[in-house]
């Protein structure tokens, strides 16, 4: 098979060998793939990874047991535990501390014609979702996982980036009811696209110096700029006893004001994989849209001209066909 392939000082198009599914796995011929900010810090560096990237996908399991799997569509969790720790036995397999995840640590990644996972991975997608909403299940996953750790009905909350992330961020954070939800952003064009979506927006300078009055702090602050400095503009815009969710995984290291945090009393907490059904759900039934955020598709064997594609400014998310 052909795969997207990172050796550690570059990316490059491979031939590659077929991979075989385990015990209780499944083999998946990916139908779409999507690029992620993940990769492309990957790429920088992030992870210290080698293999193949990517790991948001839909495909078709093509091998597995049991084999009632077979022939259905599918998208994925991308953790895998080891299944005998403490952690995996308490349910936290996303945790363990001797995981693979697909295509960041120890385990070859979606951006190829096939890849192997196991079955208790996998969701079936929904048969009237297209492959182009169930590329998007991870990432809105993740976004959901943020109304797993805060409560923010009834609260003032600011999104922080207008990329993939933070414009999915902003709609899933609107079905928990908040009080106010503002996104944050540089690029008109995409605010417009949260505008469409009946979510108030501003631009990142007026932000800056609307926060600087304490008055006009938010309650919680997510951020989603991919950016490592990010968490410094988190910090400026958030109340004393608020929250802080960091969602950016950057190959850079951020500046912290470690005695603002302890002094204003600001809960920070980390953010990463989220759960599959609700995700799923809120797709399928439209209540999250996601398809305007597609930028442009390519097929395979023009993968490494997509990674440069999402990697531009003011890219939104690319998707890989194979």
């Amino acid at each position: 098979m052909k795969g997207l392939y990172y050796n550690g000082a570059g990316i490059a198009l491979k031939d590659l060998p077929l991979p075989v599914a385990g015990a209780g796995e499944a083999r998946i011929k990916v139908a779409l793939a999507g690029v992620c900010r993940t990769d492309i810090e990957i790429a920088a560096g992030y992870m210290r990874f080698r293999g193949v990237l990517g790991h948001e996908f839909v495909g078709v399991v093509e091998a597995g047991e049991p084999a009632g799997w077979v022939g259905k569509r599918v998208v994925g969790e991308i953790n895998l535990g080891c299944g005998r720790c403490a952690y995996c036995a308490a349910g936290l397999g996303r945790h363990c501390p001797e995981r693979r995840v697909l295509g960041i640590a120890g385990k070859d990644g979606a951006l190829a014609e096939y890849l192997t996972l196991p079955i208790a991975n996998l969701h079936a997608v929904p048969e009237k979702m297209t492959n182009e909403t169930a590329v998007f299940v991870e990432p809105t996953a993740a976004c959901f996982e943020i109304l797993e750790q805060v409560r923010l009905a009834g609260k003032t909350v600011a999104v922080l980036g207008d990329g993939k992330l933070g414009l999915i961020a902003a709609r899933v954070l609107t079905t928990a009811a908040p009080a106010r939800l503002v996104l944050v952003g540089k690029h008109p064009e995409k605010l417009a696209l949260a505008r469409a979506s009946g979510i108030e927006t501003v631009m990142v300078e007026d932000f800056r110096a609307r926060v600087a009055r304490p008055e006009e702090k938010f309650e919680a602050v997510v951020e989603a700029t991919g950016r490592a400095e990010g968490f410094k503009l988190a910090q400026a815009a958030v109340r004393p006893r608020g929250v802080i969710v960091q969602k950016s995984t950057v190959a850079g290291s951020p500046e912290v004001d470690l005695a603002r945090v302890v002094i204003d009393e600001v809960t920070v907490i980390g953010s990463r994989c989220g759960p599959f059904p609700p995700a799923i759900c809120a797709l399928a039934a439209g209540e999250v849209k996601v398809e305007d955020l597609i930028y442009r598709s390519y097929p395979l064997d023009q993968a490494v001209e997509a990674l440069s594609a999402a990697a531009r400014p003011g890219a939104l998310k690319v998707l890989i066909k194979m």
